[in-house]
């Protein structure tokens, strides 16, 4: 395929399409790491947790042959596995990366074990008949030309993922809850003197993450595919990490981050049919992530130099103020 028809197929409805499809199992995840991040803490855990939500969805949809029931037992395992970690950090002292590590290794492996005990396979569940999530046509809307094509027609879980953004902005900043996870967050002290049951609050958020990242791991294996595979999550757990803080912890601008990933994310699948070599063509998103966590540190740091020097200019004053005082 030419360079020219690739370019021209990324300014297609249908490349738009897949930029929303894409970015679905990145905001989800993303989000529920906003929860977590405002509240003082992280989780680390988001690439295990979507995991074991695209793992558990998978096997109980073969099973049961109800989808919906998968969706709330991958969502219950999502909250178990971060209590997990809650609970390893809150009660235990375990730090949280390592704490986020252990949980990520231990998914990865114990994914892949239960598969194997299951059904004797290391590598995908494609023996099972195992269900999807319905597509939604969205009413007027999918009559439009170009517009219908990009915007209807996609998994429940896409319309989740752009409707969190909605719930989290909602919760963040106008519950008595969200108000409590930012005070727990930006001072813990004050958080305590005011009443506010510190480590409610985060074993709240921290599980508020577990159901996202579920969801975000069940929107893998659920929607346009219906299988699992070993390590599906592919690093969009740690991606979702990365757009929490580039988008300054704050939903929209979370939710800006991860578009830009999923893009990333999309473009790189447009190039795959170039003749440039896989390896650099898969890097895309990864170097993506890179960049832009070099941004945000580059951006913290003269914030943080913005910072000291009013806090220098403000002691100036203040000792001018002083000795001027003195001097009278």
């Amino acid at each position: 395929m030419s360079l020219e028809t690739v370019l021209r197929s990324i300014f297609s409805a249908f490349f738009l399409a897949s930029v929303i499809r894409i970015c679905t199992p990145i905001i989800l995840p993303s989000m529920g790491g906003l929860f977590a991040t405002a509240a003082g803490t992280f989780n680390m855990a988001l690439e295990g947790i979507m995991l074991w939500g695209a793992f558990t969805g998978v096997f109980v949809s073969a099973y049961t042959g109800n989808v919906w029931l998968a969706v709330l037992c991958g969502i219950i395992v999502g909250i178990l596995v971060s209590m997990i970690l809650a609970i390893s950090h809150l009660e235990l002292g375990v730090d949280l990366v390592l704490g986020g590590l252990a949980v990520n290794l231990f998914s990865s492996g114990g994914t892949v074990f239960l598969m194997y005990t299951l059904i004797g396979q290391k590598g995908n569940t494609s023996i099972l008949p195992s269900l999807s999530v319905p597509n939604v046509n969205i009413p007027i809307i999918k009559d439009i030309p170009i517009l219908g094509e990009i915007l209807s027609g996609h998994p429940v879980f896409t319309y989740v993922a752009f409707l969190s953004v909605i719930v989290a902005y909602i919760v963040m900043f106008r519950t008595r809850f969200g108000t409590h996870v930012r005070a727990v967050g930006e001072n813990t002290e004050a958080a305590i003197a005011m009443g506010i049951n510190v480590k409610k609050v985060r074993y709240l958020a921290i599980g508020i993450s577990g159901a996202l990242a579920a969801m975000g791991g069940m929107s893998l294996s659920m929607a346009y595919l219906q299988v699992f595979q070993r390590d599906m999550s592919a690093g969009r757990g740690w991606i979702a990490l990365a757009a929490v803080n580039l988008g300054n912890r704050h939903p929209v601008g979370v939710f800006i981050a991860a578009c830009i990933f999923g893009l990333a994310d999309a473009l790189a699948n447009q190039f795959g049919s170039l003749k440039i070599p896989s390896q650099l063509v898969q890097i895309i998103p990864y170097a993506t992530t890179i960049v832009a966590l070099v941004v945000y540190a580059l951006r913290e740091k003269q914030a943080a130099v913005t910072r000291m020097k009013k806090y220098q200019q403000q002691a100036y004053y203040e000792e001018a103020g002083a000795s001027k005082s003195a001097g009278e």
